[in-house]
């Protein structure tokens, strides 16, 4: 049976993760990935909706709409924002080279609290990814450098996860792991001696772990229609959380979505 995966959000700005933004809202697209046997091409087209918390002070939650799009062949694998050309490929090891995009900049008038910070500038990463299937649950893995240099930063991560088959429906929770590294934590969570304020400490980042975790239930009515509602949660690490910018150790999104598989 051929299964089908919706990839987790990327991060947004500001202050938001998993993963996946484009024009003023910097969106992502969840990709619809179908498992390639015969390495034929496949397309998806959708339409979604999130709603999701932003973790720096006195930021609401934000609902806004999203196209969803992914295509994938015998080598490459793309949605928005990921590209993936597959270097090896199996029934169930995949190596990849990956190149993403991730919203993580801000500018002053996003928050009050940034108000007098410098732009932070968002980037594409790029590196390499393994994804290994198994008869008990899917594991993927990337680590990610900076390709644009503005945070000279680097990012890793770890997912586990299983889609559980009930009919036409099917329920996937997954755990993870996400280590970004002290140059990325300066730039995006950091407050340089010039950004001092009143309630705004100077304050420089360090490497830590964020702990991702997850659930989507998928419905498909029909062979080529797919609905799901994905929610997905990150507690961030100590050195974000310390952060004098961020107001909350977690934050949320919830996914909802449909998607025609050509």
């Amino acid at each position: 049976m051929t299964a089908y995966t919706v990839s987790p959000p990327c991060r947004f700005a500001p202050g938001l993760s998993l993963g996946a933004a484009l024009a003023a809202c910097l969106l992502w697209n969840p990709a619809w990935a179908q498992s390639s046997e015969t390495g034929a091409s496949r397309w998806s087209l959708g339409i979604g909706a999130v709603a999701l918390d932003r973790i720096y002070r006195d930021v609401e939650r934000d609902t806004m709409a999203l196209p969803l799009v992914s295509y994938e062949n015998e080598w490459i694998s793309a949605s928005v924002p990921t590209f993936d050309v597959k270097l090896l490929k199996g029934e169930s090891l995949s190596l990849r080279l990956r190149a993403r995009w991730a919203g993580d900049g801000y500018e002053a008038d996003d928050a009050p609290i940034l108000a007098g910070m410098e732009k932070r500038k968002s980037s594409l990463w790029a590196g390499s990814a393994l994804i290994w299937k198994t008869d008990v649950a899917n594991l993927s893995a990337e680590v990610l450098a900076d390709a644009m240099d503005n945070s000279k930063g680097m990012r890793a991560k770890l997912q586990i996860d299983r889609r559980f088959g009930f009919g036409k429906f099917g329920l996937t929770p997954r755990l993870g792991a996400e280590w970004v590294d002290d140059k990325f934590v300066d730039y995006y969570y950091g407050v340089r001696r010039a950004e001092v304020r009143s309630g705004r400490a100077f304050y420089e980042g360090k490497a830590t772990t964020s702990a991702l975790a997850g659930v989507r239930l998928d419905y498909s009515p029909a062979r080529h229609h797919t609905v799901f509602v994905d929610v997905g949660a990150t507690r961030y690490g100590s050195s974000v959380k310390d952060s004098p910018l961020v107001g909350k150790a977690s934050q949320t999104a919830v996914v909802l979505g449909y998607a025609y598989r050509f």
